[in-house]
């Protein structure tokens, strides 16, 4: 009987010291009083909700930079755009604050959530309720970098990209406008992924500004209700007029060319031969029609591109074979490194006599990697015209002085003159 009554005090006093260490582990810590606006975002199930350190996991503020310019005057009244980035990952968030006129563009912000409402304001969703003490300036200056984006890529994921900066390549105002047509209102921007509205209040300070048929179009998107009711729809709030980059003609009917047509079985040899695409024939010289998701830099709304050969001695090309008529003012185009590759060298050459001669424009690129950056190349050129992409023929890649990798292309885009 001592024995079993040993025992069990025994595992009784074990039990209990464990329990007593327990209360007092120092490694769990007290909450951050800190939470992320994307898990601030997720907060919202499709209702309003009153904001406390109950139903924010004990945290009770944001931090961020804002990336809004209320100065400018395009923003909707009282709003303020913040971002940051927690775990790799930038997220932005709207702030109705009573204050928001003294909040710039680059002030780091600490902002208090207790009290405060999350809810759609005309489809955006927006942090409420907030007043000038509420919201802290902890610096000013700071500089963040838009985030690349396309419309489908939007569509696709806004909670992921609303209240952020980003930015949008060569995008296209359709119709194309009219002499004299300004900014102010709304107007029909598409890219390669599809549509959305760009938005310029009246009262913006670029407003009266001439509007570019085509241009790299950089602000702050938000899922919006356009004229206050019906369904919310993907709409860019450009800043001021210095977010409009590389203003050019109208991007050419049938342009940007995808390479999504014909399929990559048709055109998997390296060896040169003429390919039927979408927007006339090529020379693929060296090049190949490739599919291989997650090597092949195609953009997130296609399934194919141009894959140039690797290590070679001679240049490849990636040639029309055909002209457009009526000059060009920019060109654009997608490129990366296919899979782990090294970088590689390419120029932009064009022909203005039916491809008996070409000269190179814009200044060498060689800074290809694992993710896709866009080349945009500004130009004066009239009458008809073609164009190719010709890799350089470096060598074998030693990792030094030379690198070939193979070289992925996409969405080549010309733009009416």
């Amino acid at each position: 009987m001592n024995k079993y009554l040993f025992q069990f005090f025994s595992c009784w006093l074990l039990l209990t010291g464990l329990a007593g260490c327990k209360k007092h582990d120092a490694a769990l810590g007290d909450p951050s009083p800190i939470i992320a606006i994307e898990d601030l975002r997720a907060i919202y199930q499709g209702t309003g909700v009153s904001l406390n350190t109950g139903n924010l996991a004990g945290a009770h503020q944001i931090i961020g930079i804002v990336v809004s310019d209320v100065q400018s005057g395009n923003m909707p009244a009282g709003t303020v755009a913040m971002q940051n980035n927690r775990r790799n990952k930038t997220r932005g968030i709207l702030l109705a604050v009573e204050n928001a006129a003294a909040l710039k563009t680059g002030d780091s912000i600490v902002v208090d959530l207790n009290g405060t409402t999350l809810t759609k304001v005309n489809g955006s969703l927006k942090v409420t309720g907030l007043n000038a003490a509420s919201v802290n300036k902890v610096s000013s200056g700071n500089v963040r970098n838009p985030i690349t984006v396309t419309t489908a890529l939007f569509k696709a994921k806004p909670d992921d990209y609303e209240g952020c900066l980003v930015r949008l390549f060569s995008g296209s105002i359709t119709p194309v406008p009219v002499a004299g047509e300004l900014y102010a209102g709304d107007k029909k921007l598409a890219d390669n992924g599809g549509t959305m509205v760009l938005h310029t209040e009246k009262s913006a300070s670029f407003a009266g500004k001439g509007l570019p048929a085509s241009a790299t179009f950089t602000g702050i998107p938000l899922m919006y209700q356009v004229d206050g009711k019906g369904d919310a729809v993907p709409v860019l709030w450009p800043r001021n007029l210095l977010d409009m980059l590389d203003a050019s003609g109208p991007v050419y009917t049938g342009f940007p060319e995808t390479f999504e047509f014909p399929d990559q079985s048709l055109k998997a040899s390296y060896a040169a031969a003429v390919a039927g695409l979408k927007t006339g024939n090529w020379l693929l010289d060296q090049a190949i029609l490739a599919n291989t998701s997650g090597r092949d830099r195609f953009n997130p709304a296609g399934l194919q591109c141009i894959r140039m050969q690797q290590n070679l001695a001679v240049p490849g090309y990636v040639q029309m074979n055909f002209n457009v008529p009526n000059g060009a003012s920019k060109v654009s185009l997608l490129y990366g490194a296919y899979y782990n590759d090294a970088t590689s060298s390419f120029v932009l050459e064009y022909s203005k006599d039916d491809g008996l001669t070409w000269l190179q424009t814009g200044n060498v690129i060689n800074n290809a990697s694992a993710v896709a950056k866009t080349a945009t190349f500004l130009m004066d050129i009239t009458g008809p015209v073609r164009f190719r992409v010709k890799k350089l023929g470096l060598g074998t890649t030693n990792n030094t002085t030379i690198n070939n990798g193979r070289l992925s292309i996409e969405d080549f885009a010309i733009y009416a003159n």
